[in-house]
């Protein structure tokens, strides 16, 4: 009553009628419920009884009706403080340290008019930065959560990746969490705190992450518990120091019949990843390294069948272009959990946008691709369909410029790398399709151009391609070409009403184009700009796909721009 009406009431009642602070008058521009509850009347007598109440009756009351991981803050309040001479804090430090849900102790008066204010204050802020998850004070340290964490976000904040925080670092950090940086003088007495109370804080002028974990325990220690649940919710944590569900997957809306790329910023902020994680600069991820670079995830996304996914190095790591083609690929195939590992890696925060959604790009309806007869999409899907053992994932494993075996169980149904097309770079999914099912899904014929593989030492293998092109392309408008596989073997007649290249005649499809990946040397990849350029221009007439000016055209532009691509890139790792 005194804090409402900011005078002492000459009558007081056993219960004050429940008050709502609006949020407009408290620090922390949050509205605050007040609930009174009184037993009965008491007197002074009864004041040592009331203290040892809080013990046996009102912390036990409270906690009975509490889940343990999920108990409420409390604060002791030692009112009437203006009719004793003598402070009460010392009986009551024991039952704070008792119970660690206890977040302070003040004593007011409401008819001096005493930390009344401060007392709701201290209660708000019991609620908004609780001390309970993020210290322990019986061992006087953070708690492994909150330190789990602060790890994260100091190896986000990490640019560098050199285990410290230069002040470059730390004034980017102060400014993402505070809006304001520090002077040079602030930053330079932050390190002079941390180099007084341990040895191994600072280093090369820079804090380490035992320095900035010493800090966070500091402001706790001290109070300031809103400065460390400042910097966890910036970089998306809640409460119970879980990132929460709307930082890691920000709403974006996708219409049907689009696709979800990644744009040129996230293709630059992938890049800066790979970059301070490639420690050797060899230009491929070492196992080390890639377990260093998803330290910050809860788990490890990528598993060993990415390495048959992805291009990579005669060491079988993850070279730079095979790193950005599975972000391509999981961005193509589900862009939720792409948000979800932008989050973790803090992309929002580094490239200060409102969430990971600026990473995407929503593609146009492809029906108004058709009507225009162009294209501005830079990934396009090719569903493989082909018998068991026409060779098809010979064929996606030589898209990655391999021609050797997979073991089973790290065997991928996907292969995703580049290709240029009249000198433009396009990414081209390869999707091997399961040939043992009766009936196919919508996302098995969802794509861009279809390929149909068969064995041509099998006379059994094409019919199974004719099958799938009569019953689900036949009158579509999705492109199709036909590979005649292990060419490097005799070939045999088709057990087929049809020779494949009389069916391809008929159905007005390219005729079937020969292949192996049973080479010496690396397999040719003309055939897959063949495929992504029918993807690109499915409008192309039948006419047209047999020039061979139109394939030249495309494929002269692809062996240009692979090598002044190769020669760029070298240079940037040269400026690095």
């Amino acid at each position: 009553m005194t804090l409402v009406s900011e005078e002492f009431p000459d009558e007081v009642p056993l219960r004050a009628e429940e008050i709502t602070i609006p949020a407009d008058v408290t620090p922390e521009r949050v509205p605050t419920h007040i609930v009174d509850y009184s037993e009965a009347e008491q007197s002074d007598e009864q004041l040592f009884q009331e203290i040892s109440k809080v013990t046996s009756h009102w912390i036990p009351l409270i906690n009975d009706r509490t889940d343990k991981d999920s108990r409420v803050p409390l604060i002791l309040v030692g009112n009437k403080s203006d009719l004793v001479e003598h402070s009460s804090m010392e009986t009551i430090l024991p039952i704070m340290n008792q119970y660690s849900e206890i977040e302070t102790c003040v004593e007011c008066s409401a008819k001096n008019l005493k930390n009344i204010s401060e007392l709701f204050y201290y209660a708000q802020k019991a609620v908004l930065h609780p001390t309970g998850p993020l210290y322990c004070p019986e061992e006087k340290e953070i708690k492994p959560a909150c330190a789990k964490a602060l790890t994260r976000i100091f190896k986000v904040s990490d640019l560098d990746n050199d285990g410290i925080l230069n002040d470059n670092e730390l004034n980017f950090f102060q400014r993402t969490c505070f809006n304001t940086p520090l002077a040079p003088q602030a930053l330079e007495d932050v390190k002079n705190v941390v180099r007084k109370n341990m040895t191994d804080g600072v280093r090369d002028n820079g804090l380490t992450l035992k320095g900035f974990l010493f800090l966070h325990t500091l402001f706790i220690q001290r109070g300031r518990h809103e400065t460390t649940w400042t910097v966890l919710r910036r970089f998306g944590y809640d409460d119970d120091l879980e990132l929460t569900q709307e930082y890691l997957f920000p709403p974006l809306k996708i219409p049907p019949d689009c696709t979800t790329e990644l744009n040129h910023n996230a293709y630059l902020f992938l890049q800066s990843v790979f970059d301070k994680h490639d420690k050797d600069r060899d230009c491929a991820l070492s196992p080390d390294e890639l377990k260093d670079l998803f330290r910050v995830f809860p788990y490890m996304p990528w598993g060993p069948d990415v390495n048959s996914t992805v291009c990579t190095s005669d060491q079988g790591w993850i070279t730079y272009q095979g790193y950005l083609s599975q972000w391509t690929l999981t961005t193509y195939l589900d862009v939720q959990r792409c948000l979800e590992y932008l989050g973790y890696l803090g992309y929002s925060i580094i490239c200060e946008q409102e969430s990971q959604a600026a990473a995407i790009t929503v593609t146009r309806d492809k029906k108004i691709d058709l009507q225009k007869k162009q294209t501005q999409r830079n990934v396009f899907c090719c569903n493989v369909f082909g018998a068991s053992g026409s060779g098809k994932s010979g064929f996606l494993q030589a898209f990655l410029g391999r021609n050797l075996t997979i073991r089973e169980d790290h065997r991928s149904y996907y292969a995703i790398s580049t290709t240029y097309v009249y000198g433009q770079e396009k990414y081209l999914l390869l999707h091997e399709v399961f040939p043992d099912s009766e009936f196919l899904s919508d996302a098995d014929l969802c794509c861009d151009v279809v390929c149909l593989v068969y064995d041509i030492s099998n006379p059994s293998s094409f019919e199974f391609c004719a099958d799938i092109f009569k019953r689900y392309f036949m009158d579509s408008k999705t492109p199709c070409m036909v590979i005649a596989a292990k060419s490097d073997l005799h070939e045999v007649k088709q057990h087929y009403s049809q020779s494949p290249l009389e069916f391809c005649k008929r159905h007005k499809i390219p005729p079937p184009q020969s292949f192996t990946c049973n080479t010496a040397d690396a397999p040719n990849k003309d055939i897959y700009t063949k495929l992504t350029t029918m993807a690109m221009y499915p409008h192309v007439t039948q006419a047209d796909l047999k020039s061979s000016n139109f394939w030249l055209r495309a494929s002269v532009g692809a062996t240009v721009f692979a090598v002044l691509g190769f020669a760029m890139y070298r240079a940037l790792l040269k400026q690095r």
